[in-house]
């Protein structure tokens, strides 16, 4: 499986000729990350996540591409299509399993993490894809009874603090790790925050490494 980081928290991962991508959201290239997808994977509503509209865009153009989402996410998708949608527009929740462009998919989780109290909560999964790459859209869910061979780790968010992050890495224990939700770090900060994931998740077996936008890494 070959992975490529896009910005932000999008990512794409292509197998056996079939392209899937998670996450392109109005911080991320959604059109180049999109280009030739058959399956589009969203964790939760909020736009840096789903840039709706251009989404939509790719989808009207291209009748043979899915996405699976929490319910909110695939009813705008699927009013943005209209007749278009079809049945290629899936609600998800935590716990499910389906196949995306060929590849077994599971879902973990339900909620984002907590912003702040007045700030209303919405649903999020996060999902494990080919039984290996783990993406936890915004929320630190430790997929239970799986084993995670690719971690894609929340390195800043306003829901999130650094020892929490370490945590997470340290709670999941993979093998290798790289960096997702980072454009809100300038170099600077990223550099701090990363350097401690790398530090502390090698205690517990992670190799973290950083992924420069468009750089792919063969899994």
């Amino acid at each position: 499986m070959l992975l490529t980081k896009f910005s932000h928290s999008c990512v794409r991962l292509e197998q056996d000729g079939s392209v899937l991508v998670i996450d392109p959201g109005s911080f991320s290239e959604v059109e180049e990350a999109l280009e030739g997808a058959s399956a589009v994977l969203v964790t939760h509503e909020h736009p840096d996540h789903i840039a709706v509209d251009r989404v939509v865009a790719v989808l009207a153009a291209d009748l043979s591409v899915q996405l699976w989402a929490p319910r909110g996410v695939a009813d705008a998708v699927a009013e943005g299509l209209g007749d278009a949608a079809g049945d290629r527009i899936h609600a998800v929740g935590g716990g499910e399993e389906f196949s995306a462009a060929g590849v077994d998919v599971r879902t973990f989780g339900g909620q984002h993490a907590l912003i702040h109290p007045l700030i209303p909560l919405v649903a999020n999964v996060g999902f494990l894809v080919g039984g290996t790459v783990y993406h936890p859209g915004d929320s630190f869910i430790v997929p239970e009874g799986v084993e995670v061979r690719t971690l894609l780790v929340p390195v800043h968010a306003p829901w999130s603090k650094l020892a929490e992050v370490v945590d997470f890495v340290t709670s999941v224990r993979a093998p290798r790790a790289f960096q997702i939700h980072d454009a809100l770090l300038n170099e600077t900060g990223l550099g701090m925050v990363e350097g401690h994931v790398t530090r502390l998740g090698a205690r517990y077996g992670t190799t973290f490494r950083h992924l420069d936008v468009r750089s792919s890494v063969e899994l």
